[in-house]
């Protein structure tokens, strides 16, 4: 997979998964929210509880429970590749989080995600992530 497709369509998902992080740092759960269609699910196989989600409205308020113990999570994600067929798209983003949680511990993670996108009513939001951990710290 490399990037292929629309300039506009690929420029806009790279903004999409740069949104995520965004809104992960400063804990919104409404942008959060709005990234990710109806129909969407969020796997995270690495976390006993979170194997998959599916639905916005579950992976939504899961998202608000979990960061009520991460009081500090710098989360920054960069596009790694990304192929656009029409309304559809299939990439691959890679997170990079300093995390402090509820006990005061400050970690880091590097991860990965296989996404899918989705493009409705003119603007692109998550179908599906699958984050797999790289590496902890």
């Amino acid at each position: 997979m490399s990037f292929d497709g629309p300039a506009e369509d690929r420029l806009a998902i790279g903004e999409l998964v740069a949104a995520y992080g965004d809104a992960v740092t400063r804990n919104n759960a409404e942008d959060w929210a709005a990234l990710w269609a109806e129909d969407s699910s969020w796997a995270m196989p690495d976390f006993p509880g979170w194997e998959m989600m599916s639905g916005k409205s579950t992976i939504v308020s899961t998202w608000v429970e979990a960061m009520k113990n991460y009081p500090m999570n710098i989360n920054v994600q960069s596009l790694g590749a990304v192929t656009v067929t029409g309304d559809a798209a299939a990439g691959r983003a890679y997170t990079s989080e300093l995390v402090t949680d509820s006990t005061g511990a400050t970690y880091r993670v590097t991860g990965c995600y296989d996404d899918q996108f989705v493009k409705q009513n003119g603007r692109w939001l998550f179908k599906s992530r699958v984050f797999k951990v790289l590496h902890t710290s």
